[in-house]
């Protein structure tokens, strides 16, 4: 996988102390701790209040937009105010139209609650295969992300 970073410094993914699997990224390309974090999964080092990602399985996703929607809709919101936030599941959209998930929730109505996070927050989702490639996906967004926040705040 190619670097994203275009400066020396390391860059540091804060992982939130309630990812009960967190993902291990490449101790190559960045470094990692665990702390409380205001929304979302993962995040930058100095960058919590701005950057996140939220990470789902299939079935936790089902479940969130289905029967937990206002808490859901409350990390949203707060969310939409960063400068770069997204959700990341980890499953294909066709499991999502084949229903294989858990929970008698139709497949139209999932796949609405993922276009209204994407239309009405402005939050994308990204729909992510597997774990794997999920976790690959997430390290390359974040270390984008950081380099962005790097090119913007180096610039006069």
């Amino acid at each position: 996988m190619p670097s994203f970073r275009s400066s020396p410094s390391p860059v540091t993914i804060v992982v939130d102390t309630r990812e009960q699997e967190p993902y291990g990224f490449n101790p190559q390309l960045v470094t990692q701790v665990r702390r409380a974090l205001p929304a979302g999964d993962y995040s930058i080092a100095g960058s919590e209040q701005t950057i996140a990602v939220e990470r789902k399985t299939l079935d936790d996703f089902v479940g969130t937009v289905i029967r937990a929607r206002g808490r859901f809709h409350r990390e949203l919101r707060c969310l939409e105010r960063y400068e770069r936030a997204c959700v990341v599941v980890e499953a294909d959209l066709a499991d999502v139209l084949a229903g294989r998930y858990r929970g008698d929730a139709h497949p139209h109505s999932v796949l609405g609650s993922a276009l209204a996070i994407s239309v009405d927050f402005g939050i994308p989702v990204f729909f992510c295969s597997t774990r794997q490639i999920a976790c690959r996906f997430v390290e390359g967004y974040l270390l984008r992300a950081a380099q962005r926040r790097s090119d913007w705040q180096g610039q006069p």
